[in-house]
């Protein structure tokens, strides 16, 4: 999936092109396969697929014009005006330049794959010659119809309705695509597009024209996707990208960013209050969400990102049951009203289930596809992947298929390298339960982790249970016959924290043994505020565990800077956005340098530093531990069974 090159696609050829595309638009002929014809018999939508397979009056070959049928949907959708109204006239236009960018691809592959060459000598070919060049010519009438299709959605879909719906119920489908040649590829597809427009329940209204022809070009790329696996002859399009002059506008392989333009998931809206203990969670939810909406739209920046306050992965784990779904929802109910509230769009866009492919590259395909649209500086994203252990597990473990390999390669390309664009907005979050299960290459890209440890004290359990008997209390009033406990209001643990030192004040030595140990031992040979201190720690324990790295070291570095931006934005900037959300970039990153520079104040930094270090160090040897841990526990709970199970069986002798 390396793109190593990129070619323009320069106006003036595209110029020379349009003519031809225009002679398309004006005429083309398209004699229907007999299976198009007969789709009538089991068809979902009798009378519309009738009238396409009828579409011939009686003869066999079929011309169709699609600029005669949309000057007829003038007259008949708007008989007073003069001129062709808007939405027709961009619609005809856009599919115009679509073909005549079609047509300059197909050119281009016909050049880079030797079919040129097989073209002028076609009459001498051999039979694998000939093999040969139908094989190419598929894969150039393929590319074709992509790039028409790309080209036409990337300059009409913004002129769309955001639901299509409607429209997609009434549209049945293409019947036949034609791959045989470049001719018979756009004939065949301009054929069934002009048949749909002169159907009269398709389209009621100008708009309709727009929203049809968006409908019917996604479902060519559609049927072209299926279809690439079995084309051959592809490295000249999967190698290379084609940018167009002066223009956002490029072709790269069969990658489709409108299928990345994700519309958000849909998620149920749940607050913060709802979720019991998780202190370490919230808080970081809620860091996570304040920074996320500081990002500028102007210069696409982040001021946090400059301030090193900026998560663009992260990592939440804790044993199951501790409310992983929950707090994804949380921190997306909680974006998504804020973004709301300052009129931002907002993208929640969690990765699918259904990632892994059993099609060799299958996978990394649809990994890209998921990743595209995190390059999009024009939203907020919140791209979460829960149980990332099944998509991004460990690589050198056992039986580890294809697919994840391929997804884990992508998702480091894409967060780290040459491809990695963060603009400050856009967010993914790792969500497991058996972190020690992840690829250590993945984990070196978590700049930011929390445990997930649901209830921890009593009051976290009290308010478990409140939570559950309140909705009982509501329904019948003196059912809970039980009393309250004294000098304790429910759910008032549950509140944000107002740092991560509220948080990690409790953390004074390491809880991992082999941690500990070295702690002491390093204790003994420099004190804790000298520089050396770290130096030695990190030497002893990169002894202990030898992947552990200066990436490790950086991850550190990043955990502290988050701790010096620690801070809380004022409530009156969300209530009033204008006092800091609407300001402009500069303004912003000075509002919040006086921030953090107040901040600090009552901060020591020989302290934060201490306190990160043995979270980050626990937290890397409970990850190498647990797994060890796991097979060690079952191996001792396997011989307790059977020991048990002896002495029963002794017992009934």
């Amino acid at each position: 999936m390396e793109h190593n090159s990129t070619f323009p696609i320069k106006l003036s050829e595209l110029d020379m092109l349009r003519d031809e595309a225009s002679s398309y638009l004006k005429s083309v002929q398209w004699e229907q396969g007999s299976r198009a014809k007969n789709r009538d018999k089991d068809a979902k939508d009798e009378s519309i697929l009738l009238y396409l397979s009828r579409a011939n009056s009686g003869s066999s070959v079929n011309i169709t014009s699609v600029s005669k049928t949309i000057l007829g949907l003038k007259k008949r959708l708007l008989p007073d005006s003069i001129a062709i109204p808007v939405y027709l006239n961009q619609t005809l236009y856009a599919v115009q330049e679509g073909i005549g960018l079609g047509l300059w691809i197909k050119d281009s592959y016909y050049d880079a794959s030797g079919l040129s060459t097989l073209s002028e000598n076609k009459s001498a070919l051999d039979t694998s010659g000939k093999r040969e060049y139908e094989s190419k010519m598929h894969t150039a009438t393929a590319f074709m119809l992509f790039a028409t299709a790309y080209k036409i959605l990337n300059d009409i879909k913004p002129h769309a309705s955001d639901d299509l719906s409607v429209m997609k119920q009434k549209f049945a489908g293409i019947p036949e695509v034609s791959l045989l040649s470049p001719l018979k590829g756009i004939s065949c597809s301009l054929f069934y597009y002009d048949k749909y427009l002169g159907h009269p329940d398709i389209i009621k209204s100008d708009k309709d024209v727009i929203n049809f022809t968006v409908v019917y070009f996604e479902a060519l790329i559609a049927e072209i996707q299926l279809r690439k696996n079995s084309l051959e002859y592809t490295e000249t399009i999967v190698d290379r990208t084609y940018k167009l002059e002066n223009s956002e506008f490029a072709v790269s392989g069969w990658e489709n960013t409108f299928e990345g333009t994700a519309k958000s998931v849909e998620f149920n809206k749940i607050k913060f209050e709802q979720i019991v203990g998780n202190r370490d969670a919230k808080h970081f939810a809620r860091r996570l969400t304040e920074r996320l909406l500081s990002y500028d739209f102007e210069v696409k920046k982040n001021p946090f990102q400059e301030l090193g306050g900026f998560m663009p992965v992260f990592m939440g784990y804790g044993i199951p049951g501790t409310g992983k779904s929950m707090l994804i929802a949380a921190i997306a109910t909680r974006l998504k009203e804020h973004a709301d509230h300052l009129d931002i769009p907002f993208l929640f866009h969690p990765m699918p289930d259904t990632l892994i492919s059993t099609f060799q590259g299958g996978s990394a395909e649809k990994m890209v596809e998921w990743m595209k649209p995190l390059q999009d500086p024009t939203k907020l994203i919140f791209a979460p992947i829960d149980d990332a252990e099944n998509n991004l597990q460990e690589r050198t473990a056992q039986g580890v298929s294809a697919g994840v390999k391929e997804v884990i390669g992508v998702f480091l390309r894409y967060t780290e390298g040459a491809y990695a664009v963060n603009y400050g907005n856009s967010s993914i979050g790792l969500f497991t339960n058996l972190p020690e299960m992840l690829d250590k290459a993945v984990i070196s890209r978590v700049q930011g982790r929390f445990k997930i440890d649901g209830a921890r004290s009593e009051h976290d359990f009290l308010d478990q249970d409140y939570i559950w008997w309140r909705k009982l209390q509501e329904t019948m009033p003196n059912f809970v016959n039980m009393k309250n406990p004294e000098g304790y209001d429910y759910l008032a643990d549950q509140g944000l924290a107002k740092s991560m030192g509220e948080i990690l004040n409790t953390v004074e030595k390491p809880t991992e043994e082999r941690v500990h140990d070295t702690f002491d031992k390093v204790e003994k040979l420099h004190q804790e505020t000298d520089h050396m201190f770290y130096a030695a720690l990190f030497k002893e324990i990169q002894k202990i565990f030898p992947f552990f790295s200066s990436r490790d070291v950086r991850n550190i570095q990043s955990a502290i800077s988050l701790r010096l931006t620690d801070f809380d934005l004022e409530e009156s900037w969300f209530d009033n956005p204008e006092k800091y959300f609407k300001k402009d970039y500069e303004t912003k990153f000075n509002m919040l340098q006086e921030l953090m520079k107040s901040n600090m104040k009552g901060l020591n930094f020989s302290d934060i530093r201490r306190q990160e270090v043995i979270r980050y160090l626990d937290n890397v040897a409970t990850i190498a531990d647990t797994d060890f841990k796991r097979k060690v526990d079952a191996r001792v709970n396997q011989m307790n069974i059977e020991t048990e199970a002896r002495e029963q069986f002794g017992k009934k002798d």
